[in-house]
Protein backbone atom coordinates (compact mmCIF):
# COMPACT_ATOMS: atom_id res chain seq x y z
CA UNK A 1 0.00 0.00 0.00
CA UNK A 2 1.34 3.42 -0.97
CA UNK A 3 1.17 6.00 1.82
CA UNK A 4 -0.13 9.50 1.18
CA UNK A 5 2.70 11.32 2.94
CA UNK A 6 6.44 10.78 3.28
CA UNK A 7 9.33 12.21 5.24
CA UNK A 8 11.61 14.45 3.18
CA UNK A 9 14.49 16.88 3.68
CA UNK A 10 13.35 20.04 1.93
CA UNK A 11 15.86 22.80 1.21
CA UNK A 12 13.60 25.81 1.72
CA UNK A 13 16.35 28.43 1.39
CA UNK A 14 20.13 28.38 1.04
CA UNK A 15 21.66 26.60 4.05
CA UNK A 16 18.25 25.75 5.51
CA UNK A 17 16.92 22.19 5.46
CA UNK A 18 13.55 21.32 6.99
CA UNK A 19 12.33 17.79 7.67
CA UNK A 20 8.75 17.84 6.41
CA UNK A 21 5.87 15.51 5.76
CA UNK A 22 5.10 15.98 2.05
CA UNK A 23 2.92 14.10 -0.46
CA UNK A 24 4.40 10.93 -1.89
CA UNK A 25 5.22 11.76 -5.53
CA UNK A 26 2.73 10.60 -8.13
CA UNK A 27 4.15 8.19 -10.71
CA UNK A 28 2.94 8.05 -14.31
CA UNK A 29 2.16 5.15 -16.60
CA UNK A 30 5.80 4.94 -17.71
CA UNK A 31 7.35 5.52 -14.30
CA UNK A 32 8.13 3.61 -11.13
CA UNK A 33 7.91 4.64 -7.50
CA UNK A 34 11.10 3.81 -5.59
CA UNK A 35 11.39 3.45 -1.83
CA UNK A 36 14.76 5.06 -1.11
CA UNK A 37 17.06 3.15 1.25
CA UNK A 38 20.38 5.00 1.01
CA UNK A 39 21.55 8.26 -0.53
CA UNK A 40 25.03 9.77 -0.48
CA UNK A 41 25.86 13.47 -0.52
CA UNK A 42 27.48 14.90 -3.65
CA UNK A 43 29.53 18.05 -4.10
CA UNK A 44 26.68 19.33 -6.27
CA UNK A 45 24.37 18.96 -3.25
CA UNK A 46 26.75 21.22 -1.34
CA UNK A 47 26.62 23.81 -4.15
CA UNK A 48 22.80 23.64 -4.02
CA UNK A 49 22.86 23.96 -0.23
CA UNK A 50 25.08 27.06 -0.43
CA UNK A 51 22.79 28.68 -3.00
CA UNK A 52 25.34 28.55 -5.82
CA UNK A 53 23.29 26.18 -7.97
CA UNK A 54 19.58 25.51 -8.58
CA UNK A 55 18.63 28.41 -6.33
CA UNK A 56 15.69 29.18 -8.60
CA UNK A 57 14.33 25.65 -7.95
CA UNK A 58 13.88 26.11 -4.19
CA UNK A 59 12.09 24.76 -2.26
CA UNK A 60 13.67 21.52 -3.45
CA UNK A 61 14.29 17.98 -2.22
CA UNK A 62 17.90 17.37 -3.31
CA UNK A 63 19.66 14.00 -3.48
CA UNK A 64 20.64 12.03 -6.58
CA UNK A 65 23.21 9.39 -5.53
CA UNK A 66 20.67 6.86 -4.32
CA UNK A 67 19.54 3.29 -4.22
CA UNK A 68 16.29 1.69 -3.16
CA UNK A 69 13.63 -0.80 -4.08
CA UNK A 70 10.65 -0.53 -6.38
CA UNK A 71 7.38 -0.06 -4.53
CA UNK A 72 5.07 0.28 -7.53
CA UNK A 73 5.21 0.43 -11.33
CA UNK A 74 3.13 2.32 -13.89
CA UNK A 75 0.65 0.48 -16.09
CA UNK A 76 2.96 0.58 -19.15
CA UNK A 77 5.98 -0.81 -17.29
CA UNK A 78 6.54 -4.50 -18.05
CA UNK A 79 10.29 -4.98 -17.46
CA UNK A 80 10.41 -4.00 -13.78
CA UNK A 81 8.58 -5.38 -10.77
CA UNK A 82 7.93 -4.28 -7.19
CA UNK A 83 10.57 -5.47 -4.76
CA UNK A 84 13.53 -5.16 -7.13
CA UNK A 85 16.60 -3.37 -5.80
CA UNK A 86 17.48 -0.53 -8.16
CA UNK A 87 19.55 2.53 -8.91
CA UNK A 88 18.65 5.19 -11.47
CA UNK A 89 20.16 7.39 -14.14
CA UNK A 90 19.14 10.88 -13.01
CA UNK A 91 19.25 12.58 -16.42
CA UNK A 92 15.90 13.22 -18.10
CA UNK A 93 16.14 14.72 -21.59
CA UNK A 94 13.31 15.78 -23.88
CA UNK A 95 14.02 12.76 -26.11
CA UNK A 96 13.60 14.48 -29.49
CA UNK A 97 15.99 17.43 -29.78
CA UNK A 98 19.28 17.50 -31.72
CA UNK A 99 21.28 16.56 -28.61
CA UNK A 100 19.00 13.77 -27.43
CA UNK A 101 19.03 12.24 -30.92
CA UNK A 102 22.84 12.17 -30.75
CA UNK A 103 22.85 10.65 -27.25
CA UNK A 104 24.20 13.93 -25.89
CA UNK A 105 21.26 14.61 -23.64
CA UNK A 106 23.43 16.34 -21.03
CA UNK A 107 23.31 19.25 -23.50
CA UNK A 108 19.53 18.99 -23.99
CA UNK A 109 18.09 22.48 -23.40
CA UNK A 110 15.20 20.90 -21.47
CA UNK A 111 17.26 18.48 -19.37
CA UNK A 112 16.04 17.80 -15.86
CA UNK A 113 18.15 15.98 -13.28
CA UNK A 114 16.60 14.31 -10.26
CA UNK A 115 17.56 16.08 -7.07
CA UNK A 116 19.06 19.01 -8.96
CA UNK A 117 16.26 20.46 -11.08
CA UNK A 118 13.38 18.35 -9.71
CA UNK A 119 12.73 16.68 -6.37
CA UNK A 120 15.16 13.89 -5.58
CA UNK A 121 16.08 11.25 -3.05
CA UNK A 122 16.58 12.98 0.30
CA UNK A 123 13.16 11.52 0.91
CA UNK A 124 11.45 8.20 1.54
CA UNK A 125 10.16 7.89 -2.03
CA UNK A 126 11.06 9.16 -5.48
CA UNK A 127 9.34 8.70 -8.87
CA UNK A 128 11.60 7.88 -11.82
CA UNK A 129 10.98 7.14 -15.53
CA UNK A 130 11.19 3.35 -15.89
CA UNK A 131 13.63 3.61 -18.81
CA UNK A 132 16.22 5.12 -16.43
CA UNK A 133 15.92 2.48 -13.71
CA UNK A 134 18.64 -0.18 -13.40
CA UNK A 135 17.91 -3.27 -11.30
CA UNK A 136 20.63 -5.23 -9.54
CA UNK A 137 20.87 -8.26 -7.28
CA UNK A 138 22.31 -8.96 -3.86
CA UNK A 139 26.00 -8.86 -4.85
CA UNK A 140 26.50 -5.37 -3.42
CA UNK A 141 24.96 -3.61 -0.40
CA UNK A 142 23.13 -0.30 -0.45
CA UNK A 143 26.13 1.73 0.72
CA UNK A 144 28.09 0.58 -2.35
CA UNK A 145 25.22 0.70 -4.84
CA UNK A 146 24.53 4.36 -4.07
CA UNK A 147 28.06 5.18 -5.24
CA UNK A 148 27.17 4.17 -8.80
CA UNK A 149 26.18 7.66 -9.93
CA UNK A 150 29.40 9.43 -8.83
CA UNK A 151 31.58 6.63 -10.20
CA UNK A 152 29.64 6.84 -13.49
CA UNK A 153 30.80 10.47 -13.73
CA UNK A 154 34.47 9.44 -13.80
CA UNK A 155 33.69 6.56 -16.16
CA UNK A 156 32.25 9.06 -18.63
CA UNK A 157 35.03 11.59 -18.03
CA UNK A 158 37.70 9.00 -18.87
CA UNK A 159 35.93 8.34 -22.18
CA UNK A 160 35.56 12.04 -22.98
CA UNK A 161 39.27 12.72 -22.44
CA UNK A 162 40.26 9.51 -24.25
CA UNK A 163 42.53 8.17 -21.52
CA UNK A 164 44.94 5.55 -22.88
CA UNK A 165 47.14 2.82 -21.41
CA UNK A 166 50.49 4.08 -20.04
CA UNK A 167 49.56 7.76 -20.25
CA UNK A 168 50.67 9.98 -17.38
CA UNK A 169 47.83 11.59 -15.44
CA UNK A 170 47.81 14.44 -12.94
CA UNK A 171 44.72 14.74 -10.73
CA UNK A 172 44.40 18.11 -8.99
CA UNK A 173 42.58 17.54 -5.71
CA UNK A 174 42.11 14.17 -4.01
CA UNK A 175 38.69 14.81 -2.55
CA UNK A 176 35.78 12.47 -3.30
CA UNK A 177 35.72 12.91 -7.07
CA UNK A 178 39.48 13.38 -7.33
CA UNK A 179 39.97 10.07 -5.54
CA UNK A 180 37.58 8.41 -7.99
CA UNK A 181 39.52 9.90 -10.91
CA UNK A 182 42.74 8.49 -9.43
CA UNK A 183 41.19 5.04 -9.19
CA UNK A 184 39.72 5.21 -12.70
CA UNK A 185 43.07 6.26 -14.19
CA UNK A 186 44.84 3.43 -12.40
CA UNK A 187 42.20 0.94 -13.52
CA UNK A 188 42.65 1.98 -17.16
CA UNK A 189 46.41 1.52 -17.02
CA UNK A 190 47.62 5.11 -16.66
CA UNK A 191 51.19 5.51 -15.39
CA UNK A 192 52.26 7.37 -13.48
CA UNK A 193 49.13 8.63 -11.70
CA UNK A 194 50.10 11.81 -9.86
CA UNK A 195 47.85 13.49 -7.30
CA UNK A 196 48.15 17.03 -5.95
CA UNK A 197 46.59 17.30 -2.49
CA UNK A 198 47.41 19.50 0.52
CA UNK A 199 45.27 17.71 3.11
CA UNK A 200 47.47 15.02 4.75
CA UNK A 201 44.58 12.61 5.33
CA UNK A 202 43.36 12.83 1.75
CA UNK A 203 46.92 12.65 0.44
CA UNK A 204 47.35 9.35 2.26
CA UNK A 205 44.02 8.08 0.89
CA UNK A 206 45.22 9.02 -2.60
CA UNK A 207 48.26 6.81 -2.12
CA UNK A 208 46.11 4.01 -0.74
CA UNK A 209 43.73 4.24 -3.68
CA UNK A 210 46.32 4.10 -6.44
CA UNK A 211 48.29 7.32 -6.82
CA UNK A 212 51.92 6.57 -7.69
CA UNK A 213 53.04 10.01 -6.55
CA UNK A 214 51.35 12.56 -4.28
CA UNK A 215 52.50 16.18 -4.40
CA UNK A 216 51.76 18.07 -1.18
CA UNK A 217 53.77 21.23 -1.90
CA UNK A 218 51.94 23.22 -4.59
CA UNK A 219 54.87 25.56 -5.17
CA UNK A 220 56.89 22.55 -6.36
CA UNK A 221 54.09 20.94 -8.37
CA UNK A 222 55.35 21.83 -11.86
CA UNK A 223 58.91 20.87 -10.98
CA UNK A 224 57.85 17.48 -9.61
CA UNK A 225 55.44 16.75 -12.46
CA UNK A 226 58.25 17.37 -14.94
CA UNK A 227 60.50 15.11 -12.87
CA UNK A 228 57.93 12.28 -12.89
CA UNK A 229 57.21 12.61 -16.64
CA UNK A 230 60.73 12.70 -18.10
CA UNK A 231 60.63 16.47 -18.36
CA UNK A 232 57.59 16.66 -20.66
CA UNK A 233 54.60 17.36 -18.44
CA UNK A 234 51.49 15.19 -18.13
CA UNK A 235 49.59 13.58 -20.97
CA UNK A 236 46.34 14.29 -19.13
CA UNK A 237 45.58 16.77 -16.34
CA UNK A 238 42.29 16.54 -14.44
CA UNK A 239 41.10 19.57 -12.46
CA UNK A 240 38.61 18.17 -9.91
CA UNK A 241 38.39 21.08 -7.46
CA UNK A 242 36.81 23.94 -9.39
CA UNK A 243 39.18 26.78 -8.46
CA UNK A 244 40.27 29.34 -11.08
CA UNK A 245 43.90 29.41 -9.88
CA UNK A 246 44.08 25.64 -10.11
CA UNK A 247 42.69 25.73 -13.65
CA UNK A 248 45.43 28.19 -14.60
CA UNK A 249 48.06 25.93 -13.06
CA UNK A 250 46.55 22.90 -14.81
CA UNK A 251 47.29 24.48 -18.18
CA UNK A 252 50.99 24.61 -17.27
CA UNK A 253 51.11 20.96 -16.18
CA UNK A 254 50.25 19.57 -19.65
CA UNK A 255 52.92 18.43 -22.05
CA UNK A 256 52.83 19.70 -25.66
CA UNK A 257 49.99 17.70 -27.21
CA UNK A 258 48.46 17.09 -23.76
CA UNK A 259 44.83 17.30 -22.68
CA UNK A 260 43.09 19.08 -19.84
CA UNK A 261 39.90 17.58 -18.41
CA UNK A 262 37.80 20.37 -16.91
CA UNK A 263 35.70 18.63 -14.26
CA UNK A 264 35.69 20.77 -11.10
CA UNK A 265 32.64 23.06 -10.95
CA UNK A 266 33.22 26.80 -10.59
CA UNK A 267 30.80 29.66 -10.07
CA UNK A 268 29.04 30.74 -13.26
CA UNK A 269 30.93 34.04 -13.28
CA UNK A 270 34.42 32.52 -12.96
CA UNK A 271 36.83 33.37 -15.77
CA UNK A 272 40.48 32.53 -16.38
CA UNK A 273 42.94 33.94 -18.88
CA UNK A 274 44.50 31.58 -21.42
CA UNK A 275 47.13 32.03 -24.10
CA UNK A 276 45.56 30.68 -27.31
CA UNK A 277 48.86 30.76 -29.18
CA UNK A 278 50.41 28.27 -26.76
CA UNK A 279 47.44 25.90 -27.08
CA UNK A 280 47.57 26.21 -30.87
CA UNK A 281 51.30 25.77 -31.30
CA UNK A 282 51.46 22.91 -28.80
CA UNK A 283 48.29 21.26 -30.15
CA UNK A 284 46.76 20.93 -26.70
CA UNK A 285 43.13 20.23 -25.89
CA UNK A 286 40.65 21.27 -23.19
CA UNK A 287 37.70 18.89 -22.67
CA UNK A 288 34.76 19.38 -20.31
CA UNK A 289 32.81 16.59 -18.62
CA UNK A 290 29.93 17.01 -16.20
CA UNK A 291 28.11 13.76 -15.33
CA UNK A 292 27.56 10.11 -16.09
CA UNK A 293 24.57 8.96 -18.12
CA UNK A 294 23.15 5.91 -19.85
CA UNK A 295 25.72 3.18 -20.35
CA UNK A 296 28.13 4.94 -17.97
CA UNK A 297 25.79 3.98 -15.12
CA UNK A 298 25.67 0.34 -16.18
CA UNK A 299 29.45 0.20 -16.50
CA UNK A 300 30.03 1.84 -13.11
CA UNK A 301 27.62 -0.58 -11.45
CA UNK A 302 29.38 -3.51 -13.15
CA UNK A 303 32.78 -2.33 -11.92
CA UNK A 304 31.47 -1.82 -8.39
CA UNK A 305 29.85 -5.25 -8.41
CA UNK A 306 33.21 -6.79 -9.34
CA UNK A 307 35.04 -4.74 -6.70
CA UNK A 308 37.26 -2.85 -9.12
CA UNK A 309 37.16 0.26 -6.93
CA UNK A 310 38.25 0.79 -3.34
CA UNK A 311 34.99 1.94 -1.75
CA UNK A 312 35.56 1.72 2.00
CA UNK A 313 36.71 5.38 2.33
CA UNK A 314 33.34 6.45 0.88
CA UNK A 315 31.29 4.43 3.37
CA UNK A 316 32.72 5.45 6.73
CA UNK A 317 30.16 8.12 7.65
CA UNK A 318 26.44 7.24 7.67
CA UNK A 319 23.75 9.43 9.25
CA UNK A 320 19.98 9.47 9.51
CA UNK A 321 17.95 11.76 7.26
CA UNK A 322 16.77 13.71 10.30
CA UNK A 323 20.37 14.83 10.94
CA UNK A 324 20.77 16.45 7.52
CA UNK A 325 21.05 20.08 8.67
CA UNK A 326 23.77 19.21 11.15
CA UNK A 327 25.51 17.01 8.58
CA UNK A 328 25.71 19.78 5.97
CA UNK A 329 26.82 22.35 8.54
CA UNK A 330 29.64 20.12 9.76
CA UNK A 331 30.52 19.13 6.20
CA UNK A 332 31.28 22.76 5.38
CA UNK A 333 33.15 23.43 8.62
CA UNK A 334 35.25 20.27 8.74
CA UNK A 335 35.12 17.91 5.73
CA UNK A 336 36.67 14.86 7.42
CA UNK A 337 35.23 12.15 5.17
CA UNK A 338 35.42 11.49 1.44
CA UNK A 339 31.70 10.83 1.35
CA UNK A 340 28.78 11.10 3.77
CA UNK A 341 25.77 8.87 3.29
CA UNK A 342 22.22 9.22 4.56
CA UNK A 343 20.22 6.17 5.58
CA UNK A 344 16.66 6.85 4.48
CA UNK A 345 15.02 3.47 5.21
CA UNK A 346 16.15 0.01 6.19
CA UNK A 347 16.53 -2.48 3.34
Amino acid sequence: MIPELMKAAVLTAPKKFEIQQVPVPAYGDDEVLIRVTQCSICGTDVHIYNGHYSRDKLPLIPGHEFTGEILAVGRNVSTLTPGQRVIADINIGCGHCFYCRRNELLNCPEIRQLGIHTNGAFAEYVAVPARLVIPFGDAIPDNIACLTEPFSCVVRASKKIGLKIAESVVVIGAGPVGNMHIQMARLLGAAPVIAIELNPQRAELARRCGADKVITEPERALEQIKQFTEGRGADVVIESVGHPELYKQALTFMRPGGRLLAFGLTDAETEIAIKPLEIILQEQMIQGSVAGMGEDMHQALHLLTHQRFITSPFCEAVHQLEDIQQVFSSLLANPQHLKIQLRIAQQ
